[in-house]
């Protein structure tokens, strides 16, 4: 598993490195991208098509009712456009090892088949590079990924494959878009009043949770906490219930996990690129490489389906990771609403004044 993830972060740095277009070995040599897949797959089923014609029409049919030859040659009449849809496909799976949040535990002969598909520098036919398009008897068809990186052949059968994405299953997982499920979550936890919410559909510049949440004194007013910003100087700051709020967003939590967890593979992914080790997509932005799981990765193939403890700690650290990295900037140095309260002033008087009216309040 380690090494599928070393090999993986390996491509991927290969990929986006210009180092190569420094090295005189590649740049003076030819690269030929020209693997002619639809050309070799189709260049004997003229013949083939027309042995069938002939078998049928000449009463030459393996039975009677001529049934396998008229079967095959309804497969090579819709060949094409199988052939069409199955690369389409999987274009558009092996693309999803490009993506900016893709998680490195996928298969990493994926991430070199994309490379090979999509002409990435050092991937050529020149550097060992194949690939094939193979038409099956019975009309299904292959497509099979051959070279340096592939210690065996890659291949991908496209009844398989469409088998797969009937199911809602990926062949490369896509990982989950964190930060927008987050952003989401935050405006559905009933703890922002609705105007807080802009068109857009995301908390506004600003939001602030609602008072109920907010620690009151006995008389009604916002029991503050003191800061010292400095220079004898402080202010006031909101406290907030975090018991209180907890309450309040867990079902709402629960649920958004229990949708992740409906596409397993999904949650995978999330837990290991973000979810496991905590950082946030800004964090990640600001890395040289996006943090993951490893060593604390789940496997694909040795950890689905997920087992019930596995899926209790995913539970557990989603709530943790929305609670840091999202919900915890608006119950931390959250200035009081009301302006006066919100003003700085002389930092001693204020821990006097605050003392005595504790004192006052519990008739001390």
């Amino acid at each position: 598993m380690e090494e599928n993830l070393y090999q993986n972060l390996f491509l991927k740095q290969f990929n986006q490195s210009d180092s190569i277009a420094y090295s005189q070995d590649f740049i003076s040599s030819t690269s030929d991208y020209n693997f002619q897949l639809l050309d070799n797959a189709y260049r004997n089923t003229g013949r083939i098509y027309a042995k069938l014609k002939l078998a049928i029409e000449g009463d030459k049919c393996q039975d009677e009712t001529c049934s396998l030859e008229l079967a095959e040659l309804k497969h090579l009449e819709q060949a094409p456009q199988v052939s069409l849809d199955f690369l389409s496909s999987v274009l558009s799976e092996l693309g999803v090892t490009e993506e900016k949040n893709f998680d490195p535990n996928n298969n990493f002969k994926y991430t070199a088949a994309n490379s090979v598909l999509t002409g990435k520098p050092g991937f050529s036919k020149s550097d060992g590079y194949n690939v094939y398009l193979d038409i099956l008897q019975g009309g299904s068809q292959q497509i099979v990924f051959v070279g340096p990186a592939f210690t065996e052949p890659l291949v991908i059968n496209n009844t398989a494959l469409g088998s797969l994405n009937k199911a809602g299953t990926s062949l490369v997982v896509s990982t989950p878009d964190i930060d927008s499920e987050m952003l989401t979550l935050l405006t559905e936890v009933g703890i922002f009043s609705p105007d807080m919410v802009g068109e857009n559909g995301q908390l506004m510049a600003g939001a602030k949770i609602t008072e109920e949440y907010v620690i009151m004194n006995p008389d009604g007013t916002p029991d503050y906490e003191i800061i010292d910003i400095g220079n004898g100087k402080g202010r006031n700051i909101l406290k907030y219930d975090l018991d209180k709020i907890e309450k309040k967003v867990t079902p709402f939590i629960n649920a958004e996990v229990a949708g992740l967890l409906s596409s397993e593979q999904d949650a995978v992914a999330a837990w290991n690129v973000y979810i496991s080790k905590g950082t946030s997509v800004e964090e990640d932005d600001q890395m040289v490489q996006n943090a993951n799981a490893a060593a604390s990765s789940w496997s694909y193939t040795e950890d689905l389906p997920l087992a019930q403890d596995k899926k209790v700690l995913f539970e557990k650290k989603y709530k943790e990771y929305f609670m840091n990295n999202y919900l915890k900037q608006f119950t931390t140095n959250q200035l009081p609403t009301v302006q006066a309260d919100a003003a700085v002033f002389d930092l001693a008087e204020a821990k006097k004044a605050k003392a005595q009216k504790f004192i006052d309040d519990n008739n001390l």
